[in-house]
């Protein structure tokens, strides 16, 4: 029986391609699962089980998190740690599980940004919500303007050292702090693994140094929002559907955006097909074809649409022709 298990075990894991993260011991996924998105509170509980489900079974191992993902704010977290309970627990030396602090979570002066005050108590709580004894990483979500790097690092360098992170990153800093901020980890002998930027064919400010500092640096990184909120998908072709997040909630992604690109929309698509892909796959192949990206962070509101996404990997090499008619289509 044990045999079988390891084969089981086995197959899951040649689904997946897996990159090291930058000069680290730590492999993750190609394509890691997100969670800001379908699990919250409100969202379908047997669904949400299914997506975790259908990751994991494909090789995703890592789920990333953060603090306020629902909504309500820890909602997602709460979630996850009941389908945690459930479902993985035998799992969990297999799995990556990363959450983040810095965007607004409870109220009054210590409720967001990059205190140690707020960043401590939120992992604190973090780790209640999901029933962890650690996480694998924490990220500092988003720098600090008023804060010192240094304090916000120390706090990142205290988690690891009270066992209650194994490692730490940050998330949306610019190519100079992300610079400072993997000397001072180095200096306290924590050093910063990864970098979570948002980062695909319409948003690619990581090419304007980032890129070039995390190589230089050593550290990882794994790219969010790498369909532009869908906009990179098949979706919007003909109209907009009445299901769509466009259309039921503009907060994030709305018509006006989508109009505006449209025409770049259906160049990009004609150009997948000509590879075989779809629109979604290429989106997420071409963030993949370079080897500074460790992961590309997916969300999704269907199993399908991580079966369709999985597809990426198979196909992540361009010709100089292919990235020629890409680069005249988004001008």
């Amino acid at each position: 029986m044990s045999k079988k298990k390891y084969i089981a075990n086995e197959t899951r894991y040649e689904k997946m391609k897996y990159r090291r993260t930058g000069k680290s011991g730590l492999l993750l996924p190609e394509l890691s699962l997100g969670l800001w998105h379908n699990f919250g509170k409100n969202d379908d509980f047997k669904n949400a089980r299914n997506l975790l489900k259908c990751a994991f079974d494909n090789g995703i191992t890592h789920f990333d998190l953060a603090n306020n993902y629902g909504p309500p704010y820890g909602s997602a977290e709460t979630t996850f740690g009941r389908i945690l309970k459930k479902d993985f627990k035998k799992y969990r030396d297999e799995l990556i599980i990363s959450s983040k602090a810095g965007y607004d979570m409870w109220p009054g002066p210590y409720g967001e940004w990059g205190s140690k005050k707020y960043l401590m108590a939120s992992l604190d709580q973090s780790l209640k919500r999901m029933g962890l004894d650690y996480v694998d990483i924490f990220y500092s979500h988003r720098p600090d303007p008023e804060t010192p790097l240094e304090e916000t690092m120390g706090a990142l360098d205290l988690m690891v050292r009270q066992g209650k992170a194994l490692y730490v990153g940050i998330s949306n800093y610019s190519s100079e702090d992300t610079e400072k901020a993997s000397e001072i980890l180095k200096d306290l002998g924590t050093p910063c693994l990864i970098h979570q930027p948002k980062y695909n064919m319409f948003e690619r400010w990581v090419e304007n140094g980032l890129l070039d500092t995390i190589e230089k640096e050593g550290i990882g990184s794994i790219a969010f929002s790498p369909l532009s909120q869908g906009m990179l998908t098949d979706k919007y072709l003909n109209g907009f559907p009445e299901d769509s997040r466009a259309v039921k909630d503009g907060r994030y992604l709305n018509t006006d955006q989508i109009n505006k690109q449209l025409v770049k929309i259906k160049g990009l698509n004609e150009i997948a097909k000509e590879r075989g892909q779809s629109l979604a796959q290429m989106a997420i192949s071409w963030i993949l074809k370079d080897d500074r990206i460790t992961s590309v962070l997916i969300g999704a509101s269907k199993t399908e649409q991580i079966l369709d996404s999985l597809k990426a990997i198979d196909n992540t090499q361009f010709s100089k022709e292919e990235l020629m008619k890409i680069e005249s289509v988004l001008k």
